[in-house]
């Protein structure tokens, strides 16, 4: 059975109402990155990390997968379907998907600050109050900036085994997950789907330039169609 493998990032999610986060100015829900997107900003003020992150948990609950989540866990019926998601929300999970890896986090988790192994399901607001076994403060299991990408190396396997590749809503400029392009095989198709795609020069690519719920349709008449 043929694996596809999906890359996703904002734009996959933003059709469900999740916002993208970092406008034109560069701020995320109106702060600086660097108030709470950082291991210093958390150090700073770990309340306002808290509350941006609650927030963003909270909003969750007020969002449906789309038409292109359902698509894709559709696949699973015909296909082995691996995704890798820059998006730290579960969308792809509700919709059905099986086989998700999130690069950047996961919003419904959270872990010590001190045993990075130390992960725990989380719906509710998280405060310094919280502690973890040992007595520890909790944190959002989040990849923050100038953090490692502990899923990367898996990724990377993921990506570089696939039979086609399908790329959703990303921009392809955050690293190191624009990298991941750089281990399809030669002669892997690729679909890149955004409604504003960046300029791309890889070899057997087709760009649909249509938001994520119309193309990931398109994208799975054109793998169908070619078989």
């Amino acid at each position: 059975m043929k694996l596809i493998v999906v890359l996703s990032g904002a734009g996959m999610s933003a059709e469900s109402g999740i916002n993208t986060f970092r406008d034109a100015e560069g701020l995320w829900e109106g702060h600086d990155v660097m108030e709470v997107v950082t291991p210093e900003g958390f150090q700073k003020n770990p309340d306002l990390v808290y509350e941006f992150y609650n927030q963003r948990r909270r909003q969750l609950f007020d969002v449906l997968p789309n038409e292109g989540h359902r698509l894709l866990s559709d696949l699973e019926d015909d296909y082995n379907v691996s995704i890798v998601t820059q998006n730290v929300d579960d969308l792809h999970e509700r919709a059905g998907s099986t086989n998700v890896v999130h690069l950047h986090g996961e919003l419904r988790k959270v872990r010590s600050i001190v045993d990075e192994e130390y992960i725990v399901d989380w719906d509710s607001d998280l405060s310094k109050k919280d502690k973890d076994s040992n007595g520890y403060a909790m944190r959002p299991h989040i990849v923050w900036f100038g953090e490692a990408v502990p899923m990367l190396d898996k990724a990377v396997e993921i990506v570089s085994t696939a039979d086609v590749v399908v790329i959703i809503g990303t921009s392809l400029q955050v690293y190191p997950a624009a990298s991941l392009m750089h281990y399809v095989s030669q002669n892997t198709p690729i679909y890149y789907i955004d409604k504003n795609p960046a300029s791309v020069t890889a070899q057997n690519i087709e760009v649909i330039t249509k938001p994520a719920t119309i193309g990931v349709n398109k994208a799975i008449s054109r793998i169908k169609n070619k078989e």
